[in-house]
């Protein structure tokens, strides 16, 4: 097969990238904008490989889609490009709207249109899979309560209101239009290259370098923690495996208050790190005023994946946020270049005289 991604130099998108090329006969192509948090950094192990290709497109863009498939004739499409970060949206919700709805429903045209112009034999065999969150479900009331792949949508931010669109507009193309699709909706990853916004790195980092580590009201909201490489490996499952019309929940069965994971990676770097002068890490907690409209409780059945895909979770929370501290403690420049904008330098400096459509 030859895969198409979608924001594959973004942190989950770069590690379903790594898994197809490094742990399967299959071809990538990634196609990916590279805004603030896309890295080719993240693809270094990779990006020399003759079954990957790279191509600088906004998915907003019809006519450089449309030249994309035509010139590399995927067998799927592996929808990951999004802007992700809950507070970004509250604060400008603009590009979520633009990118995570105009740039989904772009690529569902352009989708149909190459869909459409295949043999009878790759119609059947092709898949759209999109690569949504569990976020679009809501707040969870009881303490026993699980997202099931028939939940009721009840977004409460802006970006998990453009996610469930982007999820409502991929099962409009699939029933209208006949696009053979499949969602997934996954709860929080954490792990390797992941950009220091969102909270496991944010407080590996501020930890490190002795800042104060920020918990939101009083640090009781619940996730569910799903290692990035387990669900590269459930994503993967879903678009070689999954059925037509199908909706997969992965989940990595560990449901953590924010402040138990806080305490966790704490603890780990004073474990790892005996000579900093910033421990006992946990004396940098810091309490801020709550998000505004902040989920109390997710948490994910994933049986459903599990009993017809055969998928699940290799890493417990223990194991994964281990693994997760080494690797930032390991990997200094590349947390250096995101922390410097030098990655993203090199990125304009590359790119700059090519255009979507060359």
């Amino acid at each position: 097969m030859k895969i198409l991604v979608t924001g594959g130099a973004g942190f989950i998108g770069s590690a379903v990238v790594r898994h197809i090329i490094s742990n399967t006969p299959n071809a990538v192509v990634n196609v990916d904008k590279l805004t603030y948090a896309g890295n080719l950094e993240s693809l270094q192990s990779v990006d020399q490989h003759e079954r990957y290709a790279f191509e600088r497109v906004d998915i907003c863009n019809r006519e450089a889609l449309d030249r994309v498939l035509r010139e590399h004739q995927p067998d799927a499409v592996m929808h990951l490009a999004a802007e992700s970060h809950v507070d970004r949206s509250i604060s400008g919700p603009s590009d979520f709207i633009q990118t995570n709805i105009i740039g989904t429903y772009v690529l569902l045209e352009a989708t149909r249109s190459y869909w459409t112009s295949l043999s009878e034999e790759r119609k059947a065999s092709f898949r759209f899979h999109h690569i949504s969150t569990d976020e679009v479900y809501g707040d969870l009331e009881g303490p026993e309560d699980l997202f099931t792949e028939t939940t009721a949508y009840q977004p409460s931010s802006p970006y998990s209101a453009s996610k469930a669109s982007s999820d409502h507009l991929v099962r409009a193309w699939a029933r209208t239009y006949g696009l053979p699709t499949v969602v997934t909706n996954c709860s929080n990853n954490y792990g390797p290259f992941h950009f220091p916004e969102k909270l496991i790195p944010l407080v590996i980092l501020n930890a490190l370098e002795g800042k104060p580590l920020p918990i939101y009201g009083k640090g009781d909201q619940v996730r569910d923690w799903l290692y990035v490489e387990d669900h590269a490996r459930a994503l993967y499952k879903v678009v070689t495996e999954g059925e037509v019309g199908e909706t997969y929940n992965i989940g990595g069965h560990n449901e953590k208050q924010n402040i138990e994971v806080v305490r966790t990676v704490c603890a780990l770097l004073d474990e790892l790190r005996p000579d900093s002068p910033h421990r006992p890490h946990a004396d940098l907690l810091t309490y801020v005023t709550d998000r505004p409209g902040h989920d109390l409780r997710y948490a994910i059945d994933a049986s459903k994946i599990q009993r017809e895909l055969g998928w699940a979770p290799e890493e417990t929370f223990e194991s994964g946020i281990r693994k997760t501290v080494q690797w930032y403690l390991d990997n200094p420049e590349w947390v250096a270049h995101v922390k410097s904008g030098s990655y993203q330098q090199w990125i304009d400096k590359n790119y700059a005289a090519r255009a979507d459509n060359p």
